[in-house]
């Protein structure tokens, strides 16, 4: 029986300029995976429109959706309802995965059976075709709840949401993607390792495209004018998460 992981794209209408590019690094990555393994594409569409999801092939590992508007955070978990995947891997849709970066999340989450998630090291790919490390990456191995609820205070935190693989199971019992006008990935990493640990991969698993007309650029991103309470709700989520005491486990 093959086995899938399930990798959630949002776009939203004109934010479809490098999809292909994300589909060209997925459709390689397919032939990279260990034996056994397929992949699963959940392109979910910010909106009804239907225009981004035109350039997509008609594949049977490609399954686009569609909609309401509802930000990035919303958009990444509807598409769940048509993940058969038992682990999800996030990425952008201007993003790109890196050569073996699938394979090294199967492999982690195989040789750590009892975490929940794991997360890979990210490259910044500049305009000019550049790529730059992360300031913060931590070294290969576990990465704990409090280690990363301190950097997230100390605002330097380690690890790039966008790069998250997760459990399936684990993702469905945090509630997925929190509905926030931003950090939304920073948030479920959070809320993953609020109740399992995870594993740092320091491999890049990904590139992570600077552009202009990205969103997390946009002057209504960086400038967000609630950022001092947005930062208090992601706290306090992850926190009253935590202080459930209850653990994730493989199996329920």
């Amino acid at each position: 029986m093959t086995r899938i992981i399930s990798v959630v794209t949002p776009v939203y209408d004109g934010g479809d300029e490098y999809l292909c590019e994300a589909y060209e690094s997925l459709r390689d990555e397919r032939d990279r995976l260990p034996n056994g393994w397929d992949v699963q594409w959940l392109v979910q569409e910010d909106g009804t429109t239907g225009r981004p999801l035109n350039a997509l092939p008609s594949q049977s590992w490609i399954s686009p959706g569609q909609g309401s508007k509802g930000g990035a955070g919303a958009t990444r978990t509807m598409a769940l309802s048509r993940a058969t995947g038992e682990l999800v891997r996030t990425l952008d849709a201007d993003d790109v995965i890196a050569p073996g970066g699938l394979a090294r999340d199967i492999a982690a989450m195989e040789e750590h059976p009892e975490m929940g998630w794991c997360v890979s090291a990210g490259l910044d790919l500049l305009p000019d075709g550049s790529k730059v490390a992360g300031p913060y990456d931590p070294p290969e191995g576990p990465l704990a709840y409090e280690t990363l609820l301190r950097a997230f205070d100390e605002d330097r935190f380690p690890v790039m949401g966008q790069h998250l693989t997760a459990r399936t199971s684990l993702l469905l019992a945090v509630g997925a993607w929190p509905t926030l006008p931003a950090w939304e990935t920073v948030a479920v990493v959070l809320l993953c390792a609020a109740v399992s640990d995870g594993w740092m991969i320091e491999t890049p698993g990904g590139h992570y495209r600077k552009h202009p007309a990205q969103t997390t650029a946009q002057a209504g991103y960086v400038g967000i004018t609630d950022a001092d309470q947005l930062r208090v709700v992601v706290r306090a989520q992850a926190e009253a998460l935590h202080a459930t005491g209850w653990r994730w486990h493989a199996g329920g």
